[in-house]
């Protein structure tokens, strides 16, 4: 299985490669992961089965070390072609083509899989007792790539919050990013072996990253300044009264005339067939008679007419 990725390796590294499309390409990612998993479950299911030989296990675990290092870092390349195409259909206009235009959200989550990445990469490298010189340099560099991922992934977040208007967020994003950019390219010239596409990249990052602070500057100096005259022309467009829109009569209204109440079935307007709920209504009722001459009146004294009681002696005696 491993000489079956190495093959497929060979087409993907070959002078021949750049002429491949991206769609090629991700297709021959996908056949290298699936052999190097298959190389790393036979390589554990052997190290299951070692027994207790040390020399064994050793080597079953340096390789298996091996063959997921060499599938995290593919799994990088791959993730930073599907930046490159992302990038690809980030400014491009589309013609009479149905693609899709990609938001700077996208990539800023592709930059969160390859920061994902280098960190598992690294960790995995970093692991072990006996540290070889080779995984020192080869983490180091997964250490210079992460710090250019963090700043390419400040700059396009910075990108998503200038599209929603927001202009004091991005401009603080684009300083940021720009660096993040600075610092990481100077990391990598210092390097001994520098990669020069990624210092390219870097300078073209700080170089967008000046320019796109610059214009998020000017852009909310200029907001700000015709703040007070949008307002006012929003105030002066207010109506006390609402809007003097015609409305159209009802069905039962226009009887007399060969008129659509529903309407036009594409259309979103309203059918106007009868005023539901209906509106309010003033009703006669019953005169209501209040009796305010009640506490001004004197009523005469019957106690004349009052039935009195008769006592006899002995219910006084009693009483």
């Amino acid at each position: 299985q491993t000489c079956s990725a190495q093959e497929l390796e060979k087409d993907m590294h070959g002078p021949a490669t750049d002429s491949l499309p991206a769609e090629k390409k991700l297709a021959i990612f996908d056949k290298i992961f699936t052999a190097y998993h298959e190389a790393r479950s036979c390589i554990r299911s052997d190290l299951v089965s070692a027994g207790s030989s040390e020399n064994a296990k050793d080597d079953l675990n340096g390789l298996d070390k091996a063959v997921s290092a060499v599938l995290g870092q593919r799994t990088i390349e791959r993730n930073q072609l599907l930046v490159s195409i992302a990038k690809s259909k980030l400014s491009k206009l589309h013609d009479g083509k149905n693609e899709k235009a990609t938001k700077p959200e996208e990539l800023v989550r592709l930059y969160d899989l390859l920061l994902q990445n280098t960190a598992d990469l690294c960790d995995l490298v970093s692991s072990g007792r006996d540290r070889k010189p080779e995984e020192v340099a080869f983490a180091e560099e997964c250490e210079l790539k992460s710090l250019a991922f963090r700043a390419e992934r400040c700059f396009f977040l910075g990108r998503s919050y200038s599209l929603a208007g927001k202009r004091v967020e991005a401009y603080a994003l684009y300083c940021r990013a720009r660096s993040l950019a600075e610092n990481a390219l100077q990391k990598f010239q210092a390097a001994s072996n520098a990669d020069q596409i990624m210092i390219k990249e870097l300078k073209k990052l700080c170089e967008e990253c000046r320019s796109n602070s610059c214009i998020e500057h000017a852009a909310g100096i200029m907001e700000e300044l015709k703040a007070p005259e949008n307002l006012s022309k929003k105030i002066s467009n207010i109506s006390l009264t609402g809007t003097n829109k015609k409305l159209e009569k009802f069905l039962l209204e226009k009887l007399e005339t060969y008129e659509s109440a529903v309407g036009d079935s594409s259309a979103k307007n309203v059918p106007r067939i009868e005023a539901f709920p209906p509106a309010f209504q003033a009703i006669p009722r019953n005169p209501i008679v209040l009796d305010l001459a009640y506490n001004f009146i004197d009523f005469p004294s019957l106690e004349n007419r009052m039935k009195k009681d008769k006592k006899g002696f002995i219910s006084r005696l009693w009483r």
